[in-house]
């Protein structure tokens, strides 16, 4: 992009000479939204800019209403709105933006001629699908057409028929998408295509299957990113804002725009709302036991007395670990704290360079060493464990090396929430998992550690619509104020990996699928087999889960020994698992009682579907059953059992310093 004196200056000039409406005329509609826009950059973005405004104004003419300047929607001032200012000041905060971050302004990532010649060229190389795709594209055109005719009063409709499109999607639900016969058609058009191409990906001929899937999950991405909803010129709600308030929306979501090329990730909530210790992760407790890699937080007490054996939760490192203490009425460990359980939990370092050698096997030896140290801690034989997506799979690898080594009582219970250790169908994850992602995560890591932000950007793809383009429609276009919602931030709260144990885990596991081999892997010196982890397990799993899909999850049930409990939750990967019984959400599928012999899982997840009986709301109370049916005796919750008590010492406050560590 340049930058020399020379475009500057005709940036401005274009900026500043742009014709503005007279005194008794509305501007026109593609006019306003390019007005803001002109004089942001230089160059492509201007040439662009221009292109779209011609093409939208032969599009948009023919059906557009232009009112009287007397019913100018702009109702707070009854005068013209100063376009050369709103321009002036975007294209201020812009220039001052890339003036100081001259690496983002060099990388040509904010030149969209960049993106449209690369998508331009993706697009002449793609099979559009043929027969029964093309005849239904055909008539779905047909219909659309016919629809938009009667919308035009130019069809005959019988009085009080309603009038519907042929594609119904929820991101364009707002009736201002369909009132309009030009965004109708618009965002109609936009749907038949992105449906042509998903077909096109779905059928291609010649690759694997995984390659195949790969091709799926990116087009989806790039139809995604095409939609209209996610451009000014094209979305009727920016288009109303921005005539409301006279183009501040675009200013404030220019303002938020470089909020986050600054912070280097996307902002989804206030983040001033929250604090640490105060109106998320505020249950009570103390840091009674410190490592390298990991702090032990033991909860306080809320019943006179407690279940004899602790519980014990290795949340992922790949995120914080107070997704299982949100707010009060939603936290996990507070709940399960008032159900009697001593609850100690892990809170996992983000790692830095120092962490450079770190791997999976340390986090199974960080795992075996916690429950040692609770064990010691209150003087028990055992203790029940939870382990989290990646902290239920290294929990399932921990327990077979405990049990190879004949210390498998050292374990009480284990439960696993929505974990996997079979990656055969692991879903749209290994879309970023072959041999050139993993030598791009190489390149990322020069420091001997992953930017949490890479991996939250993964996560964030697998849902773009809900957790990208949304917020770019909402705080971006229309200038909207970030709520306040405790999920979210916790979402943007990432955290950083070791280097070595993140290429070793997608390698070894999601890539080669070494976890269900027996002895493949080991953990210091002891062969890995599942076939050893003879634990009773429940095995949690989520209806759906985009990131543990369920299928996935149901193979841990053909590869662990021991008792087992299945058990379906009704959502994903987060509201599956925090859903507290005062919610009264969702609901969860099992076989057998939870405080009963446990009969044998089924063999097969069709045949666990057609035996479980559904029962509504949380899930929580059965898992208590559950874990009361081992020895529901009870000790004093006093001594150790209440953490900072006479005569012991601890490190500081719950939640601890290593979740405030970036």
């Amino acid at each position: 992009m340049a930058t020399d004196t020379k475009d500057t200056d005709a940036s401005e000039k274009a900026t500043t000479d742009m014709p503005l409406a007279g005194p008794g005329e509305m501007p026109f509609l593609a006019s306003l939204m390019a007005g803001p826009f002109l004089g942001m950059m230089d160059g492509p973005m201007r040439d662009v800019i221009e292109m779209q405004d011609s093409a939208t104004k032969a599009m948009f003419s023919a059906f557009l209403d232009t009112p009287d300047a007397k019913n100018d929607v702009n109702a707070n001032a009854g005068e013209q709105v100063d376009w050369r200012a709103i321009a002036q000041n975007m294209n201020d905060v812009w220039r001052d933006f890339l003036k100081t971050h001259p690496s983002i302004a060099a990388s040509g990532v904010v030149d969209p001629a960049r993106w449209f010649t690369m998508a331009s060229r993706w697009m002449q190389q793609w099979p559009l699908g043929g027969g029964d795709g093309q005849d239904q594209l055909f008539a779905d055109a047909m219909a659309l057409w016919d629809t938009v005719l009667e919308q035009c009063g130019m069809a005959q409709v019988a009085e009080g028929a309603p009038v519907a499109l042929p594609r119904k999607d929820r991101r364009f639900r707002d009736p201002k998408w369909q009132e309009n016969p030009a965004f109708a058609v618009l965002h109609q058009a936009y749907l038949m295509a992105a449906d042509q191409m998903l077909e096109a990906a779905d059928s291609a001929q010649g690759l694997t299957k995984e390659r195949r899937e790969q091709l799926k999950f990116f087009t989806r991405l790039f139809c995604e990113a095409l939609s209209p909803a996610h451009f000014p010129l094209t979305n009727p709600l920016v288009i109303e804002r921005t005539l409301e308030t006279g183009g501040e929306n675009l200013v404030k979501g220019l303002e938020h725009l470089i909020a986050d090329l600054e912070a280097g990730k996307l902002t989804h909530t206030d983040n001033d709302a929250f604090t640490l210790g105060e109106n998320i992760a505020a249950t009570p407790g103390k840091v009674v036991y410190e490592s390298r890699l990991f702090q032990i937080i033991q909860y306080t007490p809320v019943t006179e007395t407690v279940i004899g054996t602790p519980l014990l939760i290795f949340p992922p490192w790949i995120n914080r670990f107070y997704i299982l203490d949100l707010g009060p009425k939603k936290s996990f460990v507070k709940w399960a704290v008032e159900q009697g359980l001593t609850v100690c939990l892990v809170s996992w370092r983000s790692a830095d360079a120092s962490m450079a050698d770190v791997g999976w096997e340390d986090y199974i030896a960080a795992q075996i060493e916690a429950i040692d140290v609770v064990r010691e801690r209150f003087k028990v034989p055992s203790v029940h464990t939870i382990g989290y997506c990646v902290g239920g799979t290294t929990l399932a690898a921990t327990l077979a090396v405990l049990g190879r080594r004949g210390e498998a009582d050292k374990v009480a219970s284990a439960t696993y929430f929505t974990a996997q250790v079979d990656f055969t169908e692991a879903g749209e994850l290994k879309a970023f998992i072959d041999e050139q992602q993993l030598a791009m995560v190489d390149s990322l890591a020069g420091e001997g550690f992953l930017d949490g932000r890479y991996l939250a950007l993964a996560f964030n793809l697998l849902r773009s619509p809900d957790l990208i383009w949304n917020y770019v429609i909402n705080n971006y276009l229309l200038g909207e104020d970030y709520a306040a919602f405790d999920l979210l931030y916790w979402n943007g709260d990432s955290t950083n990996l070791p280097a070595r144990f993140h290429r070793e885990y997608l390698k070894n596991l999601y890539h080669d699928n070494l976890l269900v081999v027996p002895d493949a892997l080991s953990a210091h010196g002891t062969p890995i087999d599942l076939r050893r982890n003879v634990t009773p397990s429940y095995i949690q799993a989520g209806v759906e889960d985009h990131i543990a899909p369920l299928n996935s999850v149901w193979k841990m049930t053909r590869h662990l020994s021991g008792p087992m409990r299945f058990l379906l939750a009704g959502s994903g990967h987060i509201a599956g698992v925090v859903n507290p019984p005062s919610s009264g959400k969702y609901q969860y599928w099992s076989v057998g009682e939870p405080d009963a012999q446990q009969p044998p899982v089924p063999d097969t997840l069709n045949a666990f579907r057609e035996q479980a009986v559904e029962t509504p709301g949380s899930w929580w109370p059965d898992w208590i059953r559950w874990i009361e049916s081992f020895d529901a005796t009870r000790v004093k919750a006093t001594g150790k059992r209440k953490p900072g008590g006479r005569g012991d010492t601890v490190i500081e406050d719950a939640p601890g310093r290593y979740v405030r560590m970036k």
